[in-house]
Order: structure tokens, then sequence, then C-alpha cells
């Protein structure tokens, strides 16, 4: 017989699970809204994340391991992937897209494991159609890959931040709040 997990939040912790709730729900209408820009912001965003990280494992190379060539294939790789999406983001949203599906798969099964767990406290069920939604985004993701990943990512995203805020929000709503956490903090 597994334990069930008891949700108790303090009301600061509460507030704070709300609020993010909404921010989720913003970003998400956002994404669902502009899916092509919210695709071209991923796809900039991770070219620049990239670069940078480049740029840093550079400089780590350049004044602790300048000798050994092997060494430097992690910035090269990093700098020369980053530009590339950065210069080519339709390509780059493409094979962002293959990463994403990878990431809803995971999402759903870590969202349906999660809602299990929860079951029958109350809100788990918001948590198991979120790991539904993700699975299914996954499935329709990798069916119609690489032609719609211009304006699939940007509204795959925007769903998933959507439910993801929506299932917080609903989880912080039925979560009990625990006097002797309220007393402590």
């Amino acid at each position: 017989m597994s334990q069930s997990l008891q949700v108790f939040m303090d009301s600061r912790s509460r507030k704070t699970v709300i609020i993010t709730s909404i921010v989720l729900l913003l970003a998400g209408i956002a994404g669902i809204a502009l899916p092509r820009f919210m695709s071209m912001a991923v796809a900039f965003f991770a070219g620049w994340l990239m670069l940078v990280a480049g740029s840093i494992a550079f400089y780590i190379t350049w004044h602790g391991f300048r000798d050994r060539w092997v060494v430097w294939l992690k910035p090269f790789i990093l700098i020369t992937v980053g530009l590339l999406i950065l210069l080519h983001p339709v390509a780059g949203a493409a094979a962002l897209g293959l990463v994403l599906a990878v990431y809803f798969l995971l999402d759903g099964f870590s969202g349906v494991g999660a809602a299990l767990e929860l079951r029958p406290r109350r809100g788990w069920a918001w948590l198991l159609f979120n790991g539904i939604v993700s699975l299914v985004l996954a499935a329709l993701f990798i069916a119609g890959w690489p032609f719609t990943s211009v304006w699939l990512i940007g509204l795959f995203i925007g769903i998933s931040l959507f439910f993801d805020g929506l299932s917080l929000l609903m989880l912080g709503l039925a979560a009990g709040t625990n006097r002797a956490l309220n007393q402590t903090c």
C-alpha cells in the first residue's frame, strides 16, 4: 500500500504558487495568440544561451586548459551551434522541435506520475490532465515535424504553459493550509 502525499502550504507559499500560476497562464495565452513569435523567441533565446555558454567555456578554456585541444571542442560546438541557430532561426526551430517533443514526453510522464502519487487528494486530477495534455502535444509534434516547427513550437509551448499555470492554480487553490506552518513562518 503506497502512502499519499499531503499538500499543505503556508499562506506565503500559497500566494507565491497562485502568482506564479497567473504568470504562466498569461505567458501561455501569449504563446497561443502569437505562435510564430513564441517559436522565434524560443529559438533566439536558445541561440543566445548557447553563445553565452560557449563564450564562458572559451574563457575558462583559455585561462586554464589552453594547451589541451580536446577541451576546445565544447566552446567551439556551443558557439557554432548558437550562431547557427541565431543566423538560421527556422532551421533552429525545427531542431529545437525534436528537443521539445522529448520534453513534452518527459513532462507528460512526470505529470501523470505526480498525479497518481497525489491521488485522491484535491487537485490531483488537474495534474493528471496536464500530463495527458503534454503527452498529446508530444505525439502531435512528432507527427508534423519538421514542417510545422515554425509555428507549432510557439503554440505548443503556449498550450503547455497555459495548462501548467492552470494546474498549478488549481493545486494552489485546493491545497490545505497547515496552521503549524503558518505559526512558524
